[in-house]
């Protein structure tokens, strides 16, 4: 258990993915780590957009501890993690797990998993990013279009074309092929 001094009690974060599964266990082991707010999302954790996560965050004071059941609950990703921990503990906060006790940042080891959780975090991003950039080569070799579908086919851009270059406004191209005007205009680069 946390044997760290309190001055105020432990803020918890409880997540469930789906609607259909119950935060009952969370909350439960969150009240009796002595939690006195306990902040609630049913959300992927993959949508760094949670309302409560980001609620607590932003109402974070220093002194505060964030408390969690276990890591999955706060992040999906390495990544996730380092980046939502930092969050907590540049307001001035500390962050614990009830089942990884080497997860509190009020400790020189937590302190410590932080550091290596921010450098696997930096290591993941490169793969990401390294792993995405050879699926887009490999998908441009295939002739694949990257990005949106264009709004014309080739044969309405090359009308559209055909019409700029004959003077007709791009406003009123636009509205014959309901696109924005903006689309008939980079016809012409």
């Amino acid at each position: 258990m946390y044997e760290t001094p309190l001055t105020k009690p432990p803020l918890g974060y409880a997540r469930v993915s789906t609607a259909g599964q119950t935060l009952d266990a969370q909350l439960e082991q969150l009240r009796a780590a002595g939690c006195g707010r306990i902040y609630q999302d049913t959300a992927s954790g993959a949508w760094a957009d949670r309302k409560q996560l980001m609620r607590m965050v932003k109402e974070l004071e220093a002194g505060d501890v964030v408390t969690v059941t276990r890591i999955d609950r706060l992040a999906r990703s390495t990544f996730d993690l380092f980046a939502i921990v930092k969050q907590i503990t540049d307001k001035g906060a500390q962050f614990r797990s009830l089942a990884e006790p080497w997860a509190d940042t009020a400790t020189s080891t937590g302190r410590l998993m932080l550091a290596v959780l921010g450098g696997l975090a930096d290591v993941e991003r490169d793969l990401i990013r390294t792993r995405t950039a050879e699926g887009r080569e490999r998908a441009k070799k295939r002739g694949q279009h990257m990005g949106r579908p264009p709004r014309l086919t080739p044969t309405q851009q090359a009308e559209a074309r055909e019409r700029l270059a004959a003077g007709e406004a791009p406003a009123e191209i636009a509205r014959s092929y309901a696109v924005s005007r903006m689309t008939i205009a980079r016809l012409r680069s």
